[in-house]
């Protein structure tokens, strides 16, 4: 996380939102498209712990798995069962895909809380690439499986025909809103997180409530340890979700 500045008069100036910041890592101000910055650098860092854990942690497999290969077979079984419980068995066999999001989400969450981390999944950038990514793979296996059937999803056939056509509008306007509010939920929850703990890190250095911030601290940390798993599998489940309408698009 950023550090603190004193402001002129010796007061504390909290600055919650400059752990946020992108900046290049070799010099520079200007941030392309090409640049390497600190976000590259932890979404690196992301696929790489992924990767240790579901490769290399699981490459020596045994009756009696390690601690990594148990981790690595539980995040595994967890996802695999999530996605069948919703889609059914025509679903398993995105089940790569699924498990490439949770998986990288859940890593990107959990190194962020590395003190001095940049927490990659708490810029809408990050998130709504991932967002529009699963609108888009969905629409168009919808279209692809089938057809005009898909429009059916928009089509509520349980209600009184005459609320139909304005439940329709409903329906497509809440489709298309899917990638904001699902880019904005993962975001928004760990950028909330990261800078409540930096306030919280400010009042630390005043002597009289150091103890009860340091206090706050801790709670904030283990409550963003639990958001941090929850938010990843809040987003799987709604991708889980959006692949069922495009497998069963009929209400």
């Amino acid at each position: 996380m950023a550090t603190e500045a004193n402001g002129e008069e010796g007061g504390l100036a909290l600055h919650p939102m400059a752990q946020f910041e992108v900046t290049p890592l070799f010099g520079g101000d200007t941030v392309a498209w090409y640049t390497i910055t600190n976000v590259t650098l932890w979404m690196a860092i992301a696929v790489i712990a992924v990767t240790a854990l579901l490769v290399l942690g699981t490459s020596r497999r045994a009756v009696i798995p390690s601690r990594v290969q148990s981790v690595a077979e539980l995040a595994y079984g967890f996802v695999y069962k999530m996605l069948e419980d919703i889609t059914g068995k025509e679903g398993v066999k995105y089940f790569p895909y699924v498990m490439t999001l949770f998986m990288f989400i859940v890593m990107a969450n959990f190194v962020g809380l590395i003190p001095m981390a940049f927490t990659t999944t708490s810029h809408i950038a990050v998130t709504a690439t991932m967002a529009l990514l699963v609108f888009f793979t969905v629409t168009v296996l919808g279209f692809v499986l089938n057809g005009g059937k898909f429009f059916g999803l928009f089509w509520v056939k349980e209600a009184p025909l005459a609320l139909r056509p304005f439940l329709a509008i409903i329906e497509v306007m809440s489709y298309f809103v899917r990638p904001l509010s699902h880019s904005i939920r993962l975001g928004g929850n760990m950028m909330a997180g990261h800078a409540v703990i930096k306030v919280f890190a400010g009042f630390a250095a005043i002597a009289a409530i150091a103890p009860l911030s340091v206090l706050a601290i801790g709670a904030m940390y283990a409550l963003e340890i639990l958001v941090a798993f929850v938010q990843a599998y809040v987003f799987t489940i709604l991708t889980c979700v959006y692949l069922k309408d495009a497998l069963h698009p009929s209400h």
